[in-house]
């Protein structure tokens, strides 16, 4: 094998029409003139020739009929100098394709290629970086960079000197932004897999655009609100036949705009507000609020009074600190709202691929895994407590209780973990949750956390029904008092299967491909449904009850608030009984139900 071309190496052969090298590995060298006096040759293709390192730069010279120059596969370190070929052949078309050591494009890189109009290949090669004034002197029609991973910057004038590039490549990149020289006769953007363009150029730039295939569905929603403001017309747009050139009218003669857009929006990324609609806005303020304060008020009493911290206690301080996370991941996602409103296709980008929404999707998914997982280790508690209230052997201790919540938020946290990792996503949406079922790992992470979630709800049902039919004696119970347990069971029941029920039967359904709603059906879920407990818990388990009622009068008399009210709750518990079913029923009432 030869490992070096030398000068008018095919000289003997003037009518030569095509050279190709393919899988030369010996091939080190190409030296100058190598391709000289062939007044015929119009292709050379050299492939595979991974110890290729040099090529003179007088190898390609005058080769005036050369139409189509291949390299690829080469140990190329530097970019070859094709500025002395003098081409004349219209439609030329340069492939320089996976060589994985040509790290940049220098100025003037194709300046004397060709005269006429070439098509420039600069596929999966290791380029970093194009040069100002690389495409210097061209007529470039096409020009693709496809597959280079690091190429993350474009020079603002590496197009200055170029003309008609029409069809631009830029996909599996990390460019970040586009020259704007080049956007005025561009007709086709072809950016895929280009995850760092998350803001398009200013869109009055792309004045003859007819088709873009992008990376996020958003860009399409802002390409089809495009709308040219001319400050003058063609001066043949008043010829009767004008608009019946449908190409010419309409990137002449008018302001509309009909672009070919791919990826469109679809269920997961419409094009409209994170909050679609004006009631679901003022709703989701209301909600988040109520959490919030309603859930502050509750760790502030528990924590601050001065009772000796019980196992009900240690739990409620769980239970509303992950409910308080519910009412932020609320408050994060009005707020975007608010800020992005009627133009959140213009940050749809950076919120979904950002930190916020990360932060957003990992504070409801460990709010709600938590809240389930303490409000079944309440219920669980209070079951335990009222079945063996006779064993005070088998009372529950403290240092039970927190064994029990330590996995509870270790489960918590992985869960809101994983779709930071790549276990589904919190970028698949506009609310951050983790709606990404594109692999099985995904599938199986979602439907494991639903499928966990229903057990849970019928555990607290089955634990409710014991205590119930335990508490129910005929012989010693009142019906009012059998009542009062009967409400206070069904009200925590219903509010747990209102907030369940529907999110699990749509996630399901979705996440095993079958959506049966779409994403802004979703959100009136998200509002509606998904914070229900959020809301609700800390008045059912602790601003309905005595207990924390008391609570709450005697940490605000120590701020001089209601001192009133304060000494009747002081009085009241001195002759309170703790043995008859009234008081079993308000034990009841710490896991959530309303006193009648």
């Amino acid at each position: 094998m030869l490992k070096t071309i030398s000068a008018f190496a095919f000289a003997s052969l003037p009518r030569l029409i095509a050279i190709s090298i393919d899988g030369n590995v010996a091939l080190e060298s190409i030296g100058a003139f190598a391709f000289s006096d062939l007044p015929e040759l119009r292709e050379i293709t050299i492939r595979r020739s991974k110890h290729l390192r040099h090529i003179h730069p007088d190898a390609f010279k005058n080769i005036v009929k050369l139409q189509y120059l291949l390299i690829s596969y080469s140990g190329l370190r530097m970019f070859p100098n094709f500025t002395k070929i003098h081409s004349k052949a219209r439609g030329f078309l340069v492939d320089l394709q996976d060589n994985n050591h040509i790290e940049r494009v220098p100025a003037n890189a194709f300046r004397g290629l060709c005269t006429q109009t070439i098509i420039i290949r600069l596929n999966r090669n290791g380029i970093k970086e194009v040069a100002s004034d690389a495409f210097n002197g061209t007529k470039m029609h096409r020009l693709y960079l496809r597959g280079n991973t690091q190429l993350t910057h474009i020079n603002p004038n590496a197009f200055v000197g170029s003309s008609e590039l029409v069809v631009l490549d830029i996909s599996h990149t990390a460019l970040s932004s586009l020259p704007d020289y080049i956007l005025g006769g561009l007709q086709e953007l072809i950016a895929e897999a280009a995850h760092n363009l998350k803001k398009l150029p200013p869109l009055e730039l792309f004045t003859k655009l007819r088709q873009a295939n992008l990376t996020y569905p958003s860009h399409c929603c802002l390409l089809q609100n495009i709308s040219r403001n001319r400050s003058s017309w063609h001066t043949l747009c008043s010829h009767p036949e004008a608009q019946y050139n449908r190409q010419f009218h309409r990137d002449y003669c008018s302001n509309s705009t009909s672009i070919t857009c791919s990826p469109a929006q679809d269920a997961f990324n419409p094009c409209e507000d994170i909050m679609p609609s004006v009631p679901l806005r003022v709703l989701i303020w209301i909600i988040s609020i109520l959490a919030l304060l309603g859930n502050t008020a509750v760790l502030l009493v528990l924590l601050g009074s001065r009772c000796k911290l019980t196992v009900p206690r240690f739990l409620m301080c769980h239970l509303a600190f992950s409910d308080l996370c519910m009412g932020i991941y609320l408050v994060i996602i009005a707020s975007v709202d608010m800020r992005t409103r009627s133009q959140y296709c213009s940050y749809a980008i950076y919120w979904q691929t950002g930190l916020g929404c990360s932060a957003a999707g990992f504070f409801t998914v460990f709010a709600s895994e938590l809240s389930v997982f303490t409000l079944t280790a309440i219920t669980l508690e209070r079951w335990h407590t009222i079945t063996n209230a006779l064993r005070l052997d088998r009372k529950l201790r403290l240092r039970h209780a927190c064994i029990v919540m330590t996995a509870g938020w270790i489960f918590s946290s992985l869960a809101a973990l994983l779709p930071t990792v790549g276990v589904s996503s919190y970028e698949k949406v506009s609310i951050c949750l983790p709606m990404d079922v594109d692999h099985l790992v995904s599938q199986v992470y979602v439907v494991s956390l639903l499928l966990l979630n229903i057990l849970a709800f019928f555990c607290v049902c089955g634990c409710y029904l014991s205590i119930y039919l335990t508490v129910r004696n005929p012989s010693s119970a009142p019906a009012h008092a059998e009542t009062c347990v009967a409400q206070r069971m069904a009200i925590l029941i219903f509010t747990d299967f209102v907030c369940m029920a529907p999110i699990s039967f749509f996630a399901v359904s979705a996440a095993l491909k079958l959506p049966l709603i779409t994403i802004s059906d979703a959100k009136i879920l998200l509002v509606l449904f998904y914070p229900i407990n959020s809301c609700s818990n800390p008045f059912l388990y602790a601003f309905f009850t005595r207990t924390f009622r008391r609570d709450f009068f005697l940490f605000t008399a120590r701020f001089g608030l209601f001192k009133t009210r304060a000494q009747i709750y002081r009085t009241e518990s001195s002759f309170r009984s703790h043995v008859t079913l009234y008081s079993l029923a308000n034990t009841l009432s710490l896991d959530g139900k309303q006193e009648c």
